[in-house]
This record gives structure tokens, sequence and C-alpha cells, in this order.
């Protein structure tokens, strides 16, 4: 995460004067931060954000127990941070990667969009497992604090790609970019989330032993323009 956020040391000084941190973890090397972090993730994946236990994330972290009150003033502050730095991480990347993708043709733009943000989430596997439990277990705290923010951002962008589609001729005119951007959105979560969750694609099915992964992504955009391109009419 660390070493492509440009801003990550800008947050970390918001979030000790917040009291989320203390100047004592600011000021450790970044890998140790990256560890810890990583622990209060996996953890809060694995058991949910109420039942964190600070002996077991400083277990995985490798650090004492006694480090961690030196880092973080308490366990609530702890899960704060995490929750605090990885909405911040994402809107970053989706406010960094906007103007890039707006000026892409709309079908290289989407083909990007998903491989690329399956290939990010198959790296950041911290992160992702604890969006996976926030979005998918039902926790009502997570869903407004983590769930909401970040899954808006992925929407407003795909509604933004379709307007800016619409603008240079790419799809038809009387397509709904409001509605379409919903569509779009479900289609690009369903087979993402399949291939980073394999408990979802055991549902799904979006991929298997026959028809592997790479088929069914490429053939997501072409299915998607069949629908909203600009050749494609309905009788």
């Amino acid at each position: 995460m660390f070493p492509y956020w440009p801003n990550y040391l800008t947050c970390l000084l918001e979030l000790e004067q917040q009291g989320k941190i203390t100047r004592t973890f600011r000021r450790l090397d970044p890998e140790r931060q990256r560890l810890i972090l990583e622990a209060i993730l996996n953890e809060a994946a694995k058991k949910g954000p109420a039942a964190l236990n600070i002996k077991e994330v400083a277990k995985r972290a490798g650090v004492a127990i006694g480090s961690l009150y030196q880092y973080f003033p308490d366990r609530e502050a702890m899960l704060d941070f995490a929750i605090e730095l990885c909405v911040r991480y994402m809107n970053e990347i989706f406010t960094l990667s906007r103007p890039y993708l707006l000026a892409m043709p709309f079908a290289e733009a989407l083909q990007s969009y998903l491989s690329v943000g399956i290939e990010w989430g198959q790296t950041e596997t911290g992160l992702v497992r604890f969006f996976g439990r926030a979005a998918y277990q039902g926790d009502a705290d997570l869903a407004e604090r983590v769930v909401r923010p970040i899954a808006t951002l992925m929407r407003e962008i795909l509604r933004d790609l379709l307007v800016k589609a619409a603008e240079r001729g790419e799809i038809r005119p009387d397509v709904d970019t409001e509605a379409a951007s919903r569509l779009v959105n479900l289609l690009m979560i369903a087979f993402g989330d399949s291939q980073l969750f394999p408990y979802l694609n055991n549902y799904f099915q979006a991929s298997g032993d026959t028809v592997p992964p790479e088929q069914v992504g490429a053939a997501l955009v072409p299915f998607i323009l069949a629908g909203i391109g600009k050749e494609a009419h309905h009788e």
C-alpha cells in the first residue's frame, strides 16, 4: 500500500492529530507500520471488528502487546485508524485513476477498470479481506463507514465513464446513464469479487474448470456494449 500512496505521511499526521495513533507509531519504519495494519485488518476480517483481539493483532504483527499500546491510545482507536486509512487510501486511488480512465475509449476503460482492479485486489489481500467482511457479513457500522463510501466511489466512476462515452458517441444517446451505471457496476462487482473471494464464485459460477476467468472477463465488456453500445438496437 504505502509505496504507491503519495499522501500517506500526510494522512498519518492527520490521524495523529485526531488521536487515532501516537507519534511513536508515526515514527515507525513504514514496513513495520504495514505489518501492523495488515495484522489489524486480517484479525478484523477473521473475527469481525467487535471481536478484535489485541493479543492476536500483536501476534500477527510480530510485536509485543505493550508496543501496541504505545502505538494506539486504545482498541477502538486502533480499529478507527485501520478503517480511516483504508477508506482514504481507496478514495485517493479512485481520484487518481479517474482522469486516466476518462481519457480512454469506453471499452478500453471498462476493461482496464476490471483487470487492474482484480490485479490490485490480489495484492492488497488484507484490505480486500477486511472490505469483503464489511460488504458481505452485515456489520451495520462497517457498512456505513467502509462499504458505502467506497462503493459510491466505484459507482460514480462508472457513471462518469458512461457520461463521457455518451459525449463521444460511443454509446446510444438514449441510454439512461444513471440506471446503466448501476447495472454495469453490479456486473463488475459480481465478476471481480467472485475472483477475489472464492466462496462467492461457488455461488455466482463466474468461472470454472472449463471456463477460466480470463475468458469470462474478456466477454464481459462486449456483453455490456451489446446492450448500450452505439450499434446496439432492439426491435
